[in-house]
């Protein structure tokens, strides 16, 4: 008799087993589990049809990922996201569906004004979700690893390049080593040579994640660093070897995804790393002043 599989009881229960059993998926179901864990706010008002469809793939194979994890279909892991829809979708993301759909349908050119206001309304909005969903014990946790460290690598390529590059940065302002692998000249190899077991390393990097992030941090990990990851989802490679894991979801507008939310996450934990290295500074009395 075969043992039928009970199913996820809410989203989160369904990411984690998704997580979970990612690396033993076939390529189908791995681009729908990709893409559900990317935009399961979408998956409570999307047909099988258009789902198969960003996913590339055929609704069948939508149905398979559904029967993978112990659903009878599609509509029954539907219902899971359908909670609380309404909360989640936001005005600015609403709006910015109607600014795409005009452009799409040709209804009449947008002026250089209404493009800043659509980009900055979906920032606000991504901002605001952000701060509802804070993980906090990730945040925390990550806050304790740079506290601790006596070394902390920096390592973000692409669009994050601008992110660690910040760090870089911010963090010379404390007492802290901090060594920043721009990948400049192909020589972040011959840079990592310093690491050594028991530092930190903090890598930015979003889908469809940069080899040469993916790999240093990898390397890193091999040798005993601790491991911070800023990135997009928990099927991202960096998950399976961080210590600890922050999840940040830009807006996207026009094609270009913003980096309003990945900044505000690295300006977020500099603040709180100065302060708690603050706390720990006892100031001198200068008693001449007196």
């Amino acid at each position: 008799m075969i043992e039928t599989r009970r199913p996820p009881d809410s989203e989160e229960a369904l990411m984690e087993a998704i997580a979970r059993e990612y690396p033993s998926l076939s390529r189908q179901l791995k681009q729908i589990g990709h893409y559900v864990e990317q935009h399961r706010r979408h998956i409570g008002i999307q047909s099988v049809q258009e789902l198969a469809d960003l996913c590339q793939v055929q609704p069948s194979a939508v149905i398979r990922f559904a029967k993978q994890f112990g659903f009878s279909g599609f509509s029954e892991m539907q219902k899971l996201f359908r909670a609380g829809l309404a909360r989640q979708i936001s005005p600015g993301r609403d709006y910015q569906s109607r600014i795409r759909s005009a452009i799409e349908s040709g209804a009449g050119d947008l002026s250089s004004a209404e493009i800043a206001r659509t980009l900055i309304g979906g920032s606000i909005a991504a901002m605001q979700e952000l701060r509802g969903n804070l993980q906090e014990a990730a945040f925390e946790q990550a806050v304790d690893l740079l506290f601790e460290a006596d070394s902390i690598w920096l390592m973000g390529s692409r669009r994050s390049f601008a992110v660690s590059t910040y760090l870089a940065y911010a963090l010379q302002h404390t007492d802290k080593r901090v060594h920043h692998l721009t990948a400049m000249g192909s020589m972040q190899e011959g840079q990592l040579r310093g690491l050594r077991p028991g530092d930190v390393m903090l890598a930015i990097t979003f889908s469809p994640y940069a080899p040469q992030t993916t790999d240093m941090a990898a390397q890193a990990h091999a040798r005993g660093a601790k491991l911070i990851c800023i990135t997009d989802s928990s099927l991202s490679p960096l998950c399976s070897l961080a210590s600890a894991s922050i999840f940040v979801q830009e807006t996207s507008v026009f094609g270009f995804r913003a980096l309003t939310n990945t900044m505000t996450m690295a300006q977020s934990l500099f603040m709180a790393l100065a302060y708690r290295l603050e706390l720990r500074y006892t100031p001198t009395v200068l008693s001449e002043l007196q």
